[in-house]
């Protein structure tokens, strides 16, 4: 793809008609613009699990522990703790010097508060309230948590490093009501949001917390030291990818979150462009547990003897060096849980095993819906999977539209051929899809869950059952028992495993964003 001069000059001629260039009057020396891939319109980091919404809550709040890039779990707002050796009561004390933006103390009320409106929303907050959890703050610095029932994730659930974090926030804003979003943004981290200047379409803009106390510790993942060595970050929402490739190779912004897959070739060719893979991400083909014939477990595990990876990803845009060759982990294979139990059969694409699968499911050439998002960066993968399931007969109807809608139409449960649907394609982050809990795709509750509406009672009794242990050997069991009995019942199917790819320039010390998620803390300019 080619991006030409004329493009570039008359981008660069817009952005100075914005005030992009120049905007607030800011030195570039220390303000850094970041192209991020969607627009910021929710700013409660408990009021969606959208990944712009989180990023926002990185840049704006702080957390009680983290995990670095191997997925340990450090403390961050947290100075030291402990528990019983039951494991039933946990003492944390916060460190000292902590500050909201506004130069309030953060407190172990302001803590308590937080975690109980998170608990409402999140699932693994919820799961710890269901284990009989109660919280009391014993003095400004220091809180408990009692439990009535064995919960061995308190740690995992209180640096829970994606879909809804913990973020805390102070005691006011807590208490708002978890049905009704936050909007004032008085954080816990390394940098203020400028609602003032948030241009919500176009721009959000973010400028370093004087008042924010960074650990002591190297940075590393989500953990230790948040040093802001940026005074200002810009986040330029630029929805086409080739005006984002054009802006960065231009010097217009410094950053694309991530790359669109068939801009990478044009990047690696622009020395002064760097590409920073970050961790794995998982891709899902969620099919319809209600209908036919995905209602039977034979004609979902059909679907994995249609799949290869390669072909998947590939027709992604991703080479070689952004994907892994084969996984057969649920997990993503490079998190702490990986196992390949009960992925053997399904290494190689077998269409006439696939065959079998469906006359066995009771198929008898009814439509089969895609839901297909044009505008999607996993769209490509829809017309692969549609080509394989054509050449195991099956009657394929590809219904195009764009990603808004396919997110609306997941939701109906209404009959494929009244509106509702057969299968649509997603994928999962590295936190996302790295644990038996984390992973939504997972669970399987009756008469309810996320779209697809898997139910298999001894699935989600194994995943309870990972809750509850403590031991870590035990828990890497546990989750390969769940990733063997989930090739078998099939609550999804993974079509491969790829990097998203983040480009800079002129930026230093961005090993830190390898997480999938663009911190700013440590980054320099050049």
């Amino acid at each position: 793809m080619k991006i030409t001069t004329t493009g570039m000059k008359a981008l660069a001629a817009g952005m100075l008609a914005g005030g992009l260039l120049l905007a607030g009057g800011s030195s570039l020396a220390t303000t850094l613009r970041l192209a991020p891939t969607a627009d910021l319109k929710t700013l409660d980091p408990l009021f969606n699990t959208a990944y712009i919404t989180r990023n926002h809550g990185y840049m704006v709040f702080d957390t009680l522990f983290a995990q670095d890039s191997k997925g340990d779990i450090h403390p961050q707002m947290v100075d030291s703790w402990k528990k019983s050796d039951d494991g039933m009561k946990w003492s944390f004390t916060l460190r000292d010097k902590l500050q909201f933006n506004d130069g309030t103390p953060v407190t172990a009320a302001d803590c308590v508060a937080s975690i109980e409106r998170w608990a409402k929303k999140d699932t693994l907050g919820r799961l710890m309230m269901k284990a009989g959890a109660s919280l009391k703050a014993v003095d400004d610095k220091t809180f408990e948590i009692t439990l009535e029932q064995p919960f061995g994730l308190v740690l995992a659930a209180l640096s829970k490093p994606s879909g809804m974090p913990l973020f805390i926030m102070p005691k006011r804003l807590a208490d708002t009501d978890p049905s009704v979003p936050v909007t004032e943004m008085v954080g816990s981290g390394p940098f203020l949001f400028k609602k003032e200047e948030w241009v919500p379409g176009n721009k959000v803009v973010y400028v370093k917390n004087p008042n924010y106390v960074p650990r002591s510790e190297p940075a590393d993942g989500l953990a230790g030291g948040k040093v802001a060595k940026i005074d200002r970050v810009e986040w330029i929402y630029i929805p086409d990818a080739n005006t984002a490739a054009a802006a960065l190779q231009n010097g217009e912004v410094d950053m694309i979150e991530s790359v669109t897959p068939d801009f990478l070739p044009v990047l690696e060719g622009n020395p002064e462009v760097t590409l920073t893979p970050s961790v794995a991400s998982q891709g899902m083909i969620v099919p319809n547990h209600l209908y036919p014939p995905f209602n039977n477990a034979k004609a979902r595990q059909a679907l994995y003897h249609l799949v290869n990876q390669v072909e998947f990803v590939s027709a992604v845009g991703y080479g070689d060096k952004y994907r892994t060759e084969y996984c057969p982990s649920l997990y993503t294979c490079s998190s702490p849980y990986a196992t390949d139990r009960g992925a053997a059969r399904y290494k190689k694409p077998d269409v006439e095993k696939a065959k079998q699968l469906f006359k066995e499911a009771g198929y008898k050439g009814e439509k089969v819906v895609i839901l297909y998002p044009t505008d999607n960066v996993n769209s490509p993968a829809n017309l692969v999977l549609a080509q394989a399931l054509k050449k195991a007969g099956i009657n394929v109807d590809l219904q195009a539209m764009d990603w808004a809608s396919v997110a609306a139409r997941r939701l109906k449960k209404d009959p494929p051929a009244e509106g509702g649907w057969n299968i649509f394609l997603t994928h999962g982050g590295y936190f996302d899809a790295g644990t038996p809990v984390t992973n939504p795709w997972l669970s399987a509750p009756c008469g309810g869950g996320l779209p697809g509406w898997p139910c298999d009672k001894e699935l989600d009794e194994l995943r309870a059952k990972w809750i509850a242990e403590g031991d870590e050997a035990k828990s890497k069991e546990l989750a390969a028992q769940i990733q063997e009995h989930a090739y078998e019942v099939v609550p999804y199917v993974v079509w491969g495993e790829f990097k998203p790819v983040i480009a800079t320039r002129g930026l230093r010390n961005v090993d830190l964003m390898k997480t999938g998620i663009p911190v700013m803390w440590n980054v320099e300019k050049k």
